[in-house]
């Protein structure tokens, strides 16, 4: 049997070159492919409601339940902010500060 180490390595080799193959295939399949103007809008869609369901998932659950008020409030906070652009550095910390105080006030 080999090393631990030895398949660890392996396997993170594997998984690298997987990764690089992916991510090279698209960018050289690009312009071989095209799809039709419905199909486009639809993965521009299915893209944004992926990404809506893992905000929502994270930002309500912990576990398998209700996580409280204080992180959707900062993640609500944090959303108003990047909509009106504010720099990133403010969004986080100004989500962080209101999670932080509701914790602190007992709002769990």
């Amino acid at each position: 049997m080999k090393e631990p180490t030895t398949l660890v390595v392996a396997g993170m080799a594997i998984l690298a070159a997987g990764t690089y193959a992916a991510r090279l295939s698209g960018q050289l399949l690009r312009a071989r492919i095209t799809f039709p103007p419905w199909a486009a809008k639809l993965l521009e869609a299915a893209a944004v409601i992926l990404l809506a369901a893992l905000v929502a998932t994270t930002a309500l659950t912990e576990g398998h339940g209700f996580c409280g008020f204080a992180r959707p409030a900062g993640v609500l906070v944090a959303g108003v902010l990047a909509w009106r652009k504010a720099p990133f550095l403010v969004v986080v910390l100004a989500a962080a500060a209101v999670t932080a105080l509701l914790r602190v006030l007992g709002v769990s």
